[in-house]
């Protein structure tokens, strides 16, 4: 159970430090719902990216309606 804590927190900090090197922090006046999920996001699945992974999102937006 610890070992497992240990290694969420380590993963978590790797993501800040992606987050970090991608400049999320450097501006924080724009800060808006979609600025803090970009970092969130980033967070979670930044250490992906050094590991060769590479995750991508599609997303299909539906037309809008008449």
């Amino acid at each position: 159970m610890r070992a497992g804590a240990v290694i969420i927190v380590i993963w978590l900090l790797l993501g800040l430090v992606a987050a970090f090197e991608r400049g999320y922090f450097k501006d924080t006046g724009d800060a808006s719902c979609a600025k803090a999920g970009t970092v969130i996001v980033t967070t979670i699945a930044g250490p992906l990216n050094w590991l060769g992974v590479n995750p991508k999102i599609k997303c299909e937006v539906p037309p809008p309606s008449k």
